[in-house]
């Protein structure tokens, strides 16, 4: 199949009494039957607006899910709206970019973020307050025909259709557009599961939001490809609510980022995560005490992944085939990683630090309306991820810290990132850290740790003095609590280089 949509209609006709959705935000379960037949029934109401695209900012649920897979049907791509961090602005943004009109929300989730209504939003509720018996009947009847048939009513088109319009963290600049294909997730699906080897008795929770690739590709997309089971909870930060949802629903994998697993991990009790297979730690790098703690706590072991959302996103990952601790993994089956040097764009040896290129079917169409950004990170095929690293003796790779995220000081490059985890590691369970480089006159710019409690400065000093050279150590420390964070858990590093600038 070269359409997510189709992929749907394909489960929901193969699985069709199954539960498909568990929404524990709502109290509802949905099996696949039902599922389909609302897909439909919303992807006709979809059909009525004019633009190619529809903004969806709806939180991690059923009824987000179903929205996506009816834009698809409807022939229209979603631009999924950050609703977690200043969702007015965001959706202004996204639609002053995009150039679309309407936004599919709730006027739940806009009262619940204090968010004002903007012109062109459509309300879920209304949409399904509206629908008459006589359009629940018909999308009743079409559910009943063949997966094939059902293909040919909804939208077809091309694996090279846009599938979805993301847009990245905007932690160090504005966010672009991102527009992934079809055939870009679905590379990425099926790459996923014949490394992992997952099935239709997998059951899959989903805490992160759908406005993340990581949570879109992994958390949606994934599990309904394999007809799995999906439970949905909107609130990632909802520690203990997360950790009793996984003891009573017992699913078998999950995907997070290391600030909400830390979470869980200290909300949990022996015994709660008993039911996990996988648990795929992405979207920042994995510390190594949260891989020790999930491990003598819940003997899980924690399978950290390297991606960026231009690649739909998994690029590298580590499996139970095959797992080095500390490492991004081996790429992923059919995606190609090649380490470029800094200066010449030479291919890097084993074991040498470069800049990390990406080539597959993973890598996005490009961004939005912008060809001159587009041809800057794309050439040949090959996708410049920005980041730095090296590939090991083994073909495992080992992710450095972004490109922006070194600073020259006294002439010499200097990774923030490698000063960051070494003082993670000092740090008290639970607290986090987020090193930046602000200007200096004498030497170009001076580190600067910002940390979420109060920590003894000069015992840090001395032990990361033993691991970093002098050059590389904080000449201030700042307390920031708690450190700014995206609404995909990462850490705000423009809003904490601005805090720390401002309090030194």
């Amino acid at each position: 199949m070269k359409q997510l949509h189709h992929a749907f209609i394909g489960s929901a006709k193969k699985f069709g009494s199954k539960t498909a959705f568990i929404d524990r935000n709502t109290g509802r379960n949905l099996t696949y039957w039902k599922a389909l037949r609302g897909a439909l029934i919303l992807s006709g109401e979809f059909r009525k607006f004019e633009d190619k695209y529809i903004g969806v900012m709806l939180p991690t649920s059923a009824g987000c899910a179903l929205s996506i897979i009816a834009a698809l049907m409807s022939g229209k791509a979603p631009v999924m709206i950050n609703y977690s961090t200043g969702a007015h602005g965001n959706t202004l943004y996204a639609r002053n970019k995009c150039g679309f009109k309407t936004v599919v929300t709730s006027r739940k989730l806009l009262q619940k973020i204090d968010c004002p209504a903007v012109e062109g939003m459509v309300f879920i509720e209304d949409i399904m307050r509206k629908i008459s018996t006589l359009e629940k009947i018909r999308a009743a009847l079409i559910s009943l025909l063949p997966a094939k048939a059902l293909m040919k009513m909804t939208h077809a088109g091309s694996g090279d259709d846009v599938s979805v319009i993301l847009f990245t963290s905007g932690s160090e600049k504005e966010p672009k557009a991102v527009q992934l294909t079809h055939g870009n997730i679905l590379s990425n699906l099926k790459a996923a599961s014949d490394l992992f080897g997952f099935t239709c008795d997998d059951r899959m929770l989903a805490c992160l939001p759908y406005f993340h690739v990581f949570g879109l590709t992994v958390a949606l997309w994934l599990p309904l490809y394999h007809g799995m089971t999906i439970i949905t909870y909107a609130n990632p930060l909802d520690y203990k609510a997360v950790s009793s949802i996984i003891r009573e629903e017992r699913p078998t994998m999950t995907a997070s980022t290391p600030s909400f697993l830390s979470g869980y991990l200290r909300k949990s009790l022996h015994g709660d995560f008993e039911s996990l297979k996988y648990v795929v730690c992405g979207a920042d790098k994995c510390p190594e005490a949260l891989r020790k703690g999930y491990l003598e706590k819940h003997g899980i072991v924690l399978y950290e992944g390297y991606g960026t959302t231009e690649t739909s996103p998994v690029i590298s990952v580590n499996a139970p085939s095959g797992n080095r601790p500390g490492s991004a993994g081996r790429a992923m089956p059919g995606v190609e990683v090649r380490i470029e040097n800094f200066e010449t764009g030479k291919e890097c040896p084993v074991n040498e630090e470069g800049k990390i290129m990406v080539r597959g079917g993973l890598v996005m169409k490009g961004y939005f309306n912008d060809p001159e950004e587009t041809s800057m990170r794309i050439s040949n095929g090959w996708y410049d991820t920005g980041d730095a690293g090296y590939l090991d003796e083994d073909g495992y790779l080992w992710h450095t810290g972004r490109l922006k995220r070194f600073v020259k000081i006294g002439g010499e490059m200097v990774s923030l990132a490698k000063t960051e985890d070494v003082l993670q590691r000092l740090l008290p369970q639970g607290a986090e850290c987020c090193v930046v480089g602000i200007p200096d006159q004498a030497k170009g710019a001076k580190i600067i740790a910002a940390v979420s409690e109060n920590i003894d400065e000069n015992m840090a000093l001395e032990k990361m003095s033993a691991e970093l050279p002098n050059i590389a150590l904080p000449k201030k420390f700042v307390v920031i609590e708690p450190l700014p964070k995206l609404g995909s858990g990462k850490i705000d590093f423009r809003s904490v280089e601005k805090s720390a600038a401002e309090m030194v």
